[in-house]
């Protein structure tokens, strides 16, 4: 069953060239702002990895890595999924020391996504680390960093409406944080993304905490892969979509599992035979540094601001004929 949405009387605002004019000063708008918030630098990330080091995020634990054989070195290699490994061992071989961190533009192909107005096989996204002190292991800290980056989005959505003045998308600075339990508490008969929908709905930025571990109901709020975020100390972030109607997901983030974090998380999740591999080693023995990072999503955030009612409105990626045919009937742009 297609899935695309179709607001009733929508018409983009830019034309197709204004289009890439806004996506390109997006980008480079809020990367200014962004890496001058959290200290971070710029630096050149991988785009695969063998499966061997273990290096590759597994996102929710279903989804199939793109795979291929590299001959010249006799070995296979994944496409990533996200940088969420990989970012915190770049951060100790490039020696980067405590306040200071790393972005880079990650782009991945996740072939087993659904397709709708906000998902796509492609991804791209600014993915970040920054190395932390034990202190900063704590809720507090992360709504710091939550805080720094709605600052960043509304001031480069500000600047937008400048060079933009057509574009009239209002983003709200005033985050209101929320844990997975209170809000299973909250709204008992939904599910989790029904939560996220009516939560975002009467609190237009928000961020919803703890994500992975089981609530009292029994079942996670949402999968989380047990080797890199700690479940008690990660978030997502949303801005409610007027557009769409619907809690839009911009940011997915969190402080990294140290020894023993990482200890409880594979028992619970049944992942124990990771423990043998490279990086899980490095962390179990404590040699990796202590971190929070995360993911933007680049075309989300452009969609988000422009006021686009698909993603492929700003991002190039392939639909299906159904997808092609509706957008086509409503006017609505693919790229």
């Amino acid at each position: 069953m297609n899935k695309t949405f179709i607001p009733q009387s929508y018409r983009p605002v830019l034309d197709a060239y204004d289009t890439q004019r806004a996506i390109a000063y997006i980008k480079h708008t809020f990367q200014e702002e962004f890496s001058g918030a959290l200290n971070l630098k710029r630096v050149s990330a991988p785009l695969f990895v063998t499966r061997e080091s273990g290096l590759n995020d597994d996102l929710n634990g279903y989804e199939r890595p793109v795979s291929f054989d590299v001959p010249a070195v006799g070995k296979d290699v994944q496409v990533v999924h996200s940088l969420a490994k990989w970012k915190r061992l770049a951060l100790k071989r490039y020696n980067f020391s405590v306040g200071n961190g790393l972005y880079t533009d990650m782009n991945a192909i996740r072939r087993d996504e659904t397709l709708d107005n906000i998902h796509s096989i492609y991804v791209d996204q600014w993915d970040w680390e920054k190395i932390i002190t034990r202190e900063n292991r704590n809720l507090d800290y992360l709504k710091l960093i939550v805080r720094s980056i709605v600052c960043a989005i509304c001031n480069t959505n500000d600047r937008l409406h400048v060079r933009f003045p057509q574009l009239r998308v209002e983003l709200s600075r005033d985050v209101s944080f929320i844990t997975t339990q209170e809000l299973e508490d909250l709204y008992p008969d939904l599910t989790g993304s029904q939560r996220e929908n009516a939560y975002v709905k009467e609190h237009p930025t928000a961020c919803i905490m703890q994500i992975g571990g089981k609530l009292h109901s029994g079942k996670p709020h949402d999968g989380r892969a047990p080797d890199y975020d700690d479940w008690q100390l990660n978030c997502d972030l949303f801005f409610w979509d007027s557009v769409l109607g619907r809690a839009l997901e911009i940011s997915s983030m969190g402080i990294r599992v140290d020894a023993q974090a990482l200890d409880r998380q594979l028992k619970e999740s049944g992942c124990d035979n990771r423990r043998a591999l490279p990086f899980h080693q490095m962390l179990l023995t404590d040699s990796l540094p202590l971190t929070i990072g995360g993911g933007i999503g680049q075309s989300r955030l452009s969609m988000l601001m422009m006021g686009c009612a698909h993603i492929g409105e700003v991002q190039s990626s392939i639909w299906d004929e159904e997808t092609l045919r509706l957008c086509e009937d409503a006017g609505i742009p693919l790229l």
